[in-house]
């Protein structure tokens, strides 16, 4: 029996089986700590973690060395999360807005209004209409007043205070306007307790700082007279400029002491949400969360803080930095490598054109061999560009004056380094050898980064920013468009060198791999993305042969994706619901009968995503230079196909996972302009080698069945 008549069977059980492994895998969570009496949430809107410090803030920096300490991502329905759209998010433990009118800040125009008809508590005459706002016009299910909707009592100081403790009908049970002298018969008098310091919000030093020390002089009297027994978070709950920013977390109580806080909705230590804040106060306490209406998951405590506490403050407050540098360096730097990509497109047309040398006084001379080169090691350089970025998020680069120039210049080293060594190396003659060699380098820097945590892709300007609150861990939407490259392509590659029956075990294997690495909830962490890389896996093994894309094998590409599928789904659902994933949480949502408002969600966030990011640039333009010069007949993208049939059905497959991963995971064509920008220079570069030696002889050793490959090599030197 030949070898791929199996092929087929193994390809699904194994892919399956990967998968499902991967998922098996979980990465250690903190265990919650004990239950309390009392929950004390102390709001600073505007206090980051440069405002911190033993001589301005010294309550809170002896609170934060007993405690646990972490950088708070202030995500709310707006952005920037204004105080109010902040307050209102942590009453609701969820993406919450206020519905009054917004100035050109993006913050509205005047303060809620609040109203004392008695000397115990107080009424917000606009609550209703902020909860049919949330309900009507924002994705995301939040009801305003859900946290104090769970407990029996509320108390609420301060005006902000009263926003996050009014109850969906608008009242707060317990209100006053300013701290008072000595608050401890107030703070017992309720189970939780929401607290309004004061905002920071000028970018003066010396106004922050005077807000900041007003700001710890009266949490000082809160913590004099808080209850026995007792948990203190405190958090800056909102921007106060029109950049988004981290801020300050930290939780003072029984088993809180010297750790990092972090949460599932997060997954990574020293990062928590908002929206965490509510279900971390009811886990407190010992009370159910309200029934689907958190978006956040209950906080807890991880350990290995550093001892010193200015080593360990110090890497939220640097962590702030970066994630603001990062929103300002990505734009550009994605904004020109598109142009850059458009102008080698523009480029490479002619030289396509007069690669191929053909016999006759007509036909046009060949291009000058310096410039087919320079043009070769430009398109190296280009599809290197990614990952050159990634390495250099491991060089702090924002801590300079500088940062964009800063960057700049790291990436350009980093890219010319890995350039050159492409370039040098023994198999950069081979018609494959740049395009082996670079998404070699792809996947091994990407799954490298991923294996070790996704550290640079945090903050990283080719990676996710916490300030967007849409992912802090695992693998994001460009390193998934890479690595999808990278994987694909690498099987292709290792794939040629095998006998045609064995090129789909080839590229089963190289991308169950790959699946495991993006799929995995301890590595990746992006299950969508391992569905979308499981059907370009199974499209590319079953073309890997070469010929056509027969009902038969789309049938088993279809088995084996529904398959992967399913096993994610339902080994997702079954998780806890903290711990669910996109797939987990969408077919829970499908069951409660809120899947409209799941698939809502993710339309808005492909509109927006295909409206304002320079990937879907880079998308449109590789599939325009594919589409009208390279498969053109003179493009040479045919011939290349048609001798290494396991590289076209890497390509095939790359474009059938990214478009999956765009549609499914929200992000729409970002995905695609990722993985374009290594492959369209990689697929024009081995383009523009297979016609330079389209005039050659090929002589044909080895097994008559196989197609040109390792075995069938132009006789011209250093072809192959």
């Amino acid at each position: 029996m030949r070898s791929r008549s199996f092929v087929p069977t193994l390809l699904t059980l194994l892919v399956v089986a990967l998968g499902a492994a991967g998922l098996l895998i979980r990465p250690a969570v903190g265990a919650p700590p004990d239950t309390v009496d009392y929950v004390l949430l102390v709001g600073v809107p505007g206090l980051r973690w440069e405002d911190v410090s033993p001589e301005t803030t010294p309550t809170l920096w002896r609170m934060a060395g007993r405690g646990s300490i972490g950088s708070l991502s202030v995500r709310s329905a707006h952005e920037p999360t204004c105080p109010t759209d902040g307050w209102l998010t942590l009453g609701a433990g969820n993406y919450a807005g206020w519905s009054g009118d917004r100035g050109k800040s993006g913050c509205p125009t005047s303060d809620p209004v609040v109203e004392r008809p008695d000397r115990i508590g107080a009424n917000l005459p606009d609550q209703r209409a902020t909860v049919l706002y949330n309900s009507d016009h924002q994705p995301w299910g939040a009801v305003p007043g859900a946290l104090p909707e769970s407990v029996r009592c509320t108390v609420a100081v301060g005006p902000g205070a009263a926003v996050a403790a009014a109850r969906p009908f608008g009242r707060v049970d317990r209100y006053e306007p300013a701290l008072p002298a000595d608050p401890r018969e107030l703070l017992a008098s309720c189970v939780l307790s929401v607290l309004d310091l004061g905002s920071i919000g000028s970018e003066d030093p010396a106004v922050r700082a005077a807000a900041a020390r007003r700001a710890d002089t009266a949490l000082a009297r809160v913590l004099a007279a808080r209850p026995d027994k007792s948990l203190v978070l405190v958090a800056g709950v909102s921007d106060t400029g029109e950049a988004s920013r981290l801020h300050v977390a930290v939780a003072d109580g029984p088993g809180w002491e010297g750790g990092w806080l972090t949460s599932p909705s997060t997954a990574r230590d020293g990062y928590l949400q908002l929206i965490d804040l509510a279900p971390t106060a009811l886990t407190a306490l010992g009370r159910p969360l309200p029934e689907r209406l958190f978006r956040g998951q209950a906080a807890t405590m991880v350990p290995d803080r550093p001892a010193d506490l200015s080593a360990a403050i110090s890497r939220p407050a640097d962590a702030d930095e970066e994630a603001g540098a990062q929103r300002r360096v990505a734009a550009w730097f994605f904004g020109l490598l598109a142009l850059a990509n458009c102008v080698l497109a523009v480029a490479m047309v002619p030289l396509l054109r007069r690669a191929r040398r053909e016999a006759g006084p007509g036909s046009p001379p060949p291009a000058p061999r310096w410039l087919v080169t320079a043009t070769e090691v430009l398109l190296v350089a280009a599809a290197l560009a990614i990952p050159a970025a990634l390495i250099a998020d491991a060089v702090p680069w924002w801590r300079t004056g500088h940062p964009g120039p800063a960057f700049a210049a790291v990436t350009l080293v980093v890219l010319g380094l890995m350039t050159a060594a492409v370039r040098f190396a023994r198999w950069y003659g081979r018609t494959l050898g740049p395009l082996g060699m670079v998404v070699g380098f792809t996947a091994v820097i990407v799954g490298a980064d991923v294996l070790t945590g996704a550290r640079l892709q945090l903050n990283g300007v080719t990676g996710y920013s916490a300030l967007a609150g849409g992912r802090y861990a695992g693998l994001g939407t460009v390193g998934l468009g890479v690595l999808t490259a990278g994987i694909l392509l690498s099987a292709g590659c290792l794939a040629q060198q095998v006998h045609r029956g064995w090129r789909p075990v080839v590229m089963v294997c190289v991308g169950g791999i790959g699946v495991v690495a993006v799929g995995s909830p301890y590595l990746g962490a992006d299950p969508v993305g391992a569905v979308a890389l499981t059907a370009g896996v199974s499209i590319a093994a079953a073309v890997s042969t070469g010929g056509w894309l027969t009902l038969g094998r789309v049938a088993w590409a279809t088995i084996a994706g529904l398959a992967v599928t399913a096993t994610f789904a339902l080994i997702d659902v079954r998780r806890p619901a903290g711990e669910r994933g996109g797939l987990g949480r969408f077919l829970d949502a499908l069951g409660d009968g809120t899947g409209g408002m799941t698939i809502h969600r993710s339309g808005a966030a492909s509109l927006a995503a295909l409206t304002g990011s320079p990937l879907t640039a880079l998308a449109l333009v590789g599939a325009a230079v594919i589409w009208l010069a390279l498969l053109q007949p003179w493009g040479g993208l045919k011939r290349l196909f048609g001798i290494y049939p396991a590289v076209r059905a890497g390509m095939v497959g790359i474009p059938v996972a990214a478009l999956i991963a765009g549609v499914l995971g929200g992000s729409a064509l970002n995905v695609a302009g990722a993985a374009a920008a290594v492959t369209v220079p990689l697929a024009a570069l081995s383009a523009l080698r297979v016609l330079g030696h389209a005039a050659d002889r090929t002589a044909v050793v080895g097994d008559p069945e196989d197609d040109a490959g390792p075995v069938g090599r132009p006789l011209a030197a250093g072809s192959v």
